[in-house]
Formats: structure tokens, C-alpha cells, sequence
């Protein structure tokens, strides 16, 4: 959990700063409302992100970072088209449009003709100006830690036009920044046979490193339009911890974690107008991930502990992926529009792990593979407006797959799936909207879930890969009203039901190797990704926004949303129903700012991230808890082409932050077995963030 504070992370955070309207929205059409560049003049808003983080009833979704780019998409357009880039975050790329570039930004609730909702209910559309101005800034920043560390940031980004309709956009984001996730702590071992306890301090702390460079060109070419960009980044993160033992007796464990990233990408987009309402769209995109993982731990006394005296973890993966895609697009006046496309992806992935234990080598399932998937997706949509109040959006979606594994697994299996798709939005009044989906998902197969992993500060230890599982699936069926309160402040709820196959949860895995002094075969056990079966999902969630300018308190806003959830599977292991591994059954934040501009002043707080999730292995239960914390912020505006901006990324320490929470059984768990039990906790220190932006143009 890296709270990573690099400048292009951190220049304007999510849904905190909201703008009193200067100008109220224009209605384009029920179901559509426009937001002029002037309804967020009073609040001195830097780019196209703060805008989108201002708008009312809307929260921002940055995508997925699934294979293939059709089911990738976020939710916000850019003068009507997605980003081409997938590794580049929607945040980033919105970020990097100068306030001054928005015409306006239109909201779409429940679908519009010629427009692609991506899957999505609520969608906003950036429009941009069409001027010839170079723009650019540049932004320094830095987060001191109490721990002693000082973690700085850089970003410079430029953008402007050429003649003849050509643009231009360059950016360079180094920057370093701490986890949140790592700090002081205690790590305590509570043995079921009465034992004497384990009882360490810890010691640890994470820092992250990150270099990224950016760049995109448009211009007209033979009647239509190109786009092409490109991405690089680096990153090296550390989190070295070390264990100062008290009990049962003096001793010393020490913990190495090191992962290093290098990704490139590199995409185009070739627009054409067949006609006045033919459109065509052709998009090409490869991307390359390199990730090397060293993890290893030592113990000084392991007669004290019961541990081994040393184990090396090493992971090295190497990922392509290659995207063409093709749509088509046909509006029928203003009530119904259609497009029909296809997309095919070749993805690849070469991953190769070694685990040392006391200097011997161990056996690890999928260890060492190579994987590849060729996946096409052909899809037929469509949006049709019978009248003002009802659109309806429709589609359908042919999956085809086949993944071949070569090395430790060796297979190759062939995959197939129609994907219906069905939203309706009623409109009966203007201040009320209600909606409803049904729609057969498929998730992506992830390929991190077809290698080993490890944590050896904990007693989870190694993780097998498993390159034989099959995508989760599952119908959902949605249900969501939208009330608006008075101006600029609405409730939505909402009420989804999953109905799920082929779970993909963990499960156990066998592994018979000889003994090196007898020949007698040894069995061991590690965990795995694995498909559990069916089961169900319920998702509850309400969202607020709240004005308060109708009231005297000008500048006022209160954003908020909370997600209940329940879910039950069979457990693989003890045969017994339990809830999905890693899914927060609560999750909930709270966003206040006020907007003083008299004083050119912004400020408020978040109340961030209390949640709980628990994974389910054949022989840990492990529950990991985040307490909420605040964070409050203020930015002043000294001048419109300068901002300073302080924030507290943790004002609630030195509380608890975080309580890792590990139940550990003799062998597979079974009903009436007693575990030890493992409990680490961590604060994380508290520190200070300071950044200077400076505007150009």
C-alpha cells in the first residue's frame, strides 16, 4: 500500500477540493448536463483533473488494468474518445490538461446516443478548446517523514500546438514517495499449546522511487485524424524490516524486499469520418513490463524461533501486449446510434522463480512459465432515446481465447463466452433518474495469479502459481436511483446482485518430492490461486454530495460514499461457506473543502479507507485492518499561475494504522482445530507534504 506522493500523484488528489458554481450548469438534455469552464472559476482549479473532481453527483474511476483495452476503460472521455493509453493512469492524463484548455465538461447519467458509456452508468466527457497556445509548469514537492527521510518530486509538463491542427504534450514525473503501509511496530506469536509467546519489536519502513516520462502528438492525416503517444517509467522500491526479539528468548530476524519495474508503451488512434454520421476508429497499442523481485530473510539464533536460519526468494517476469482493435460507428439523428467493432490482443509472459530454504533448493509449483493468450472480442452496441426521459443502451460481446502455458505447466485450452449487456435510464422528473443493468462480466485472467510469490516477514511464506485457471464469471443485475437535493447536491443509491462461476479464490496444491538422506517420498503443501465454484455476491452502496451555498455557508461541499458487501463460496479446504478472500465487506470516505475566494484559499479534509478484508488458505486464515484516518490540506493561490499546497497525509497518528492478523493451522484447517496466532501491527510515522506549482501560458 504505497501512499506514493510524487508530483503526478499528488498535484491534485481525488474528490477533495470542491468549487462554489460561479455559473450554474446548463441542461444539454435530460440524462446530460454541461458544466462550463466558468462554473469552477471561484475555486482557481489547475487542470482537467480538478475540474472532474469538482463536479457534483460524479466520482472518478481510473480503470482496470486488465489485458485488452475494451473492459480497461474508466470513466471520463476526452472530447468524446478514451485515452488510448492503458498504462498511463486516467488521472495522470487528465492532470496534464491545463484548466485553461476545458471548454466545459458534460456528465452523462445512463447512456446518450453516439456516445460509448464503456459498461459504465455515469460517464463525464472533457471538451477541450481549440486554440494555439503553449502551456506548461513546473512543480516541486517534497514529504518529510519523522523518520528522518525527506522524499522529494519533480514534474515539468509542456503542451501546445503547431499549425495546421497539430498538437503536442510532454511531461517528465520523477519523484519518490513512502508506504503507508510499513512503519514501528510489534510482532507477536500466540502458540494454541501454550507455548511461550513470540514477541518482537519491528522495525521497518518502505520508500518507492519512481521515474516517468510521457509525450503525444495529433494531426490530421489523409482526411482523418491521428493520435499517437508514449509512456516510459522506472520504479525500485525497499522495504527492509527487522525483528528484535524478546521473547522466548533474545534474538535478531532480519527481512529484504526488493522489487524493481520498468515498463514502455506505445499507442495511436487513427479517427476517420466516413460521412456526416459515419465514424471510424482503429487503435494500435504494445506495452512491454519488466519486474524482478529479491525477498529474503535471515535469523541470527533460529534455535530460538523454530525458523529457518535463511530463505531467498527470487521472481523474475517479463510481460508484452500487443492490442489492435477496429469500430465503427453510425448515428441515426439524434435518438439511436450503433457501432460494431472488434479487438484482438496477444499477450505473453515469461516468469521464472527460484526459493532457497537453509541453502537448499525447494520445489515450487509453476515456478517457471511461459504463458501466452491470444484473445479476441468482436461486439455489436447501441443507444437508442425513444424519448426525452428513456434511453436505453445495449450490447453484445463474443469472447474467444486460448492460453498455452510451456515449462513447469505445460497446457493449452481454449475459451469462449458471450457477454449480453442491458442498461435502461428513466427520467421521469428532472431531479430524478432511476437505472437498471443487467449484464453477463467476464473478468480478466490475471497474470500474476499464474506465478509465485512470497512474504516471508509473515508466515504465509511462498504462494504457487497456477497458469490452468479459468475467468470468473458472473450475471449482475443492477438497480440505482439518483435524487437531486437542491443545486449541486444529490444521493444515489445503489443495489447490485452477482450471481458467480468459477470463483477464483485459493485453494491447496501437492507437491511429492524425494528426501535427499532416505528417498522416501515428502509431501508439502503450498497455496494457490484456484477456481472454488459458484457463489454470490450483494453489493449495497450510497453516494452524497452536498452544497451548502443554498444555506449561507458559501463554498461549503461534503462528498461521501459508503459500499457494503456480502458474498458467500464453499471454502475449498473445509467444505464450509465463508465469505470471498480479500473482499472488504465496509468500505466508506468522507470529503470536505470549503473555497474561500476572497483569500484566493482552499482547504479541508478526508476521512480515508477504514476497511477489513480476510483471505482464506489451506492453513492461514489472515484478516488485514486499516483504521481511518484524516487528512486535511490547504491550498493558496498567491497568484492565478502559482499554488502552494500543504497536506497531513496521517494528522490521526500515532494510532494503530494497520493490524495484520494471521491464524496459523498445524495442516489444512478443519472444524475444531486450534491455531496459533500471528499479530503484527504497524504506525506509520507522521509526516508533512509540500508542493509548489508554478503555470506557464
Amino acid at each position: 500500500m504505497v501512499m506514493f506522493f510524487v508530483l503526478a500523484q499528488a498535484a491534485a488528489p481525488a474528490a477533495t477540493v470542491v468549487a462554489s458554481p460561479a455559473q450554474a450548469p446548463a441542461p444539454a438534455g435530460r440524462g446530460v448536463v454541461s458544466y462550463p469552464a466558468s462554473y469552477f472559476a471561484s475555486a482557481g482549479t489547475s487542470n482537467a483533473l480538478d475540474m472532474v473532481n469538482r463536479l457534483p453527483d460524479f466520482t472518478l474511476e481510473t480503470g482496470s488494468g486488465v489485458r485488452g483495452y475494451e473492459e480497461a476503460a474508466g470513466n471520463v472521455l476526452i472530447d468524446g474518445q478514451r485515452p488510448t493509453s492503458k498504462s498511463d493512469p486516467l488521472d495522470s492524463i487528465l492532470q496534464r490538461i491545463p484548466a485553461s484548455d476545458v471548454a466545459r465538461i458534460d456528465v452523462i447519467r445512463g447512456g446518450a446516443p453516439g456516445i460509448d458509456m464503456m459498461g459504465k452508468s455515469v460517464i463525464a466527457n472533457v471538451i477541450r478548446k481549440k486554440d494555439t497556445t503553449i502551456r506548461g509548469l513546473v512543480a516541486v514537492a517534497n514529504q518529510h517523514v519523522n523518520d528522518g527521510r525527506n522524499l522529494g518530486g519533480l514534474r515539468i509538463e509542456a503542451s501546445g500546438a503547431l499549425p495546421g491542427d497539430r498538437k503536442w504534450e510532454l511531461g517528465v514525473h520523477p519523484g519518490a514517495g513512502p508506504d503507508d503501509g510499513a512503519g514501528p511496530g510489534h510482532n507477536v506469536i500466540t502458540y494454541a499449546d501454550g507455548a511461550p509467546p513470540f514477541i518482537a519489536r519491528v522495525d521497518t519502513k518502505g520508500t518507492d522511487v519512481q521515474g516517468v516520462g510521457t509525450g503525444s502528438f495529433d494531426t490530421p492525416l489523409l482526411g482523418g485524424k491521428l493520435h499517437l503517444n508514449g509512456r516510459l517509467s522506472r520504479d525500485k522500491f525497499r522495504e527492509p524490516e527487522t525483528d528484535y526479539i524478546s521473547s522466548p528468548a533474545p534474538d535478531v530476524q532480519r527481512f529484504a524486499f526488493h522489487q524493481r519495474n520498468q515498463a514502455s508503451e506505445a499507442g495511436g488512434r487513427y479517427s476517420y469520418k466516413l460521412g456526416p454520421s459515419t465514424d471510424l476508429d482503429v487503435v494500435g497499442l504494445h506495452s512491454t513490463h519488466r519486474s524482478t523481485v529479491d525477498s529474503s530473510s535471515t535469523d541470527a539464533n533460529p534455535s530460538v524461533t523454530g525458523a529457518d536460519a535463511s530463505n531467498a526468494f527470487f521472481n523474475d517476469r517479463h510481460s508484452t501486449e500487443t492490442i489492435a482493435r477496429g469500430v465503427l460507428k453510425q448515428r441515426f439523428g439524434r435518438k439511436l446510434s450503433f457501432e460494431g467493432g472488434a479487438e484482438f490482443a496477444d499477450n505473453l509472459l515469461h516468469s521464472r522463480t527460484t526459493f532457497v530454504e537453509n541453502g537448499a533448493p525447494q520445489v515450487v509449483p509453476a515456478a517457471n512459465v511461459q504463458v501466452e493468450e491470444k484473445r479476441s472480442e468482436t461486439f455489436l452496441k447501441s443507444a437508442w432515446r425513444p424519448v426525452s426521459t428513456l434511453n436505453v443502451d445495449a450490447s453484445l460481446h463474443y469472447e474467444s481465447s486460448q492460453i498455452s502455458s510451456r515449462g513447469d505447466v505445460v497446457l493449452t485450452k481454449s475459451l469462449q463466452f458471450a457477454k449480453p449487456h442491458l442498461a435502461v435510464a428513466w427520467t421521469p422528473i428532472r431531479s430524478t433518474q432511476l437505472r437498471f443493468r443487467v449484464e453477463r462480466e467476464v473478468s480478466q485472467l490475471n497474470f500474476d495469479d499464474f506465478v509465485a510469490s512470497s512474504n516471508l516477514t509473515t508466515s504465509v511464506g511462498v504462494t504457487a502459481g497456477n497458469p490452468n485457471l479459468n475467468p470468473e464469471q458472473d450475471w449482475v443485475y443492477e438497480g440505482a436511483i439518483e435524487q437531486q437535493l437542491w443545486k449541486g447536491s444529490s444521493i444515489v443509491l445503489t443495489a447490485r446482485h452477482y450471481q458467480l462461476t468459477d470463483v477464483i479464490d485459493r485453494g491447496p496444491v501437492r507437491v511429492v518430492t524425494p528426501d535427499p538422506a532416505t528417498g522416501q517420498p515428502v509431501v508439502s503443501y503450498y497455496d494457490q490461486p484456484a477456481n472454488i465454484g459458484a457463489g454470490t455476491k450483494d453489493e449495497f452502496a450510497a453516494t452524497v454530495t452536498l452544497r451548502f451555498d443554498r444555506f449561507g455557508w458559501k463554498g461549503a461541499m461534503i462528498k461521501g460514499d459508503i459500499t457494503r458487501r456480502y458474498s458467500e463460496v464453499t471454502d475449498p479446504t473445509t467444505g464450509e461457506k465463508r465469505e470471498i478472500s480479500n473482499l472488504r465487506p465496509l468500505e466508506w470516505e468522507v470529503n470536505f473543502s470549503q473555497d474561500v475566494p476572497r483569500y484566493n484559499l482552499s482547504l479541508g479534509f478526508d476521512i480515508c479507507c477504514a476497511w477489513r478484508q480476510t483471505a482464506y488458505r489451506y492453513n492461514f486464515i489472515e484478516t488485514v485492518k486499516i483504521k481511518p484516518y484524516v487528512k486535511p490540506w490547504l491550498e493558496w493561490k498567491p497568484r492565478p499561475d502559482l499554488s502552494v499546497r500543504i497536506e497531513v497525509p496521517l494528522a490521526t497518528h500515532p494510532q494503530v494504522r494497520l493490524r495484520d492478523e494471521i491464524q496459523i493451522f498445524s495442516g489444512p484447517r478443519a472444524p475444531g482445530m486450534v491455531p496459533d496466532v500471528q499479530e503484527r501491527t504497524f504506525t506509520f510515522p507522521r509526516s508533512w507534504y509540500v508542493r509548489v506549482l508554478k503555470n506557464f501560458g
